[in-house]
């Protein structure tokens, strides 16, 4: 059975960087066909697409995000992180880390954390 975990701080301060990590069980981040993302949903929002590493290490981001995020991926500890950097309260959230598999679209999903950017 696939589970994803996030965890980060909860809060954060506007200006700082917010860093969340994912960690994965069940499954090898470095399983061929698979793509890791991060999903966002601010209060009364839809779900925002934020990024993805692949399998290989690539990563792709939101035009809209991609000057303040940074994906990466710790393969000893099977854990991939977010980091979005000159947080405002726009960025007060639920993330997700989500899992995709190639041809089958998103199949697992994290519980969420809510991150809540105020000073």
């Amino acid at each position: 059975q696939v589970q994803l975990q996030e965890s980060g701080p909860g809060l954060v301060k506007p200006s700082q960087t917010l860093s969340l990590t994912c960690t994965i069980s069940g499954d090898s981040i470095t399983t061929s066909n698979r793509y890791w993302h991060w999903i966002r949903q601010s209060p009364g929002k839809g779900l925002e697409w934020i990024g993805y590493i692949t399998y290989s290490g690539d990563t792709y981001y939101s035009p809209s995000l991609k000057s303040r995020t940074s994906i990466a991926r710790d393969t000893l500890n099977n854990q991939f992180s977010l980091q979005l950097s000159s947080v405002t309260p726009e960025d007060t959230a639920v993330y997700y880390c989500v899992r995709l598999r190639g041809g089958e679209g998103y199949d697992y999903w994290g519980q969420g954390t809510q991150l809540t950017v105020s000073s």
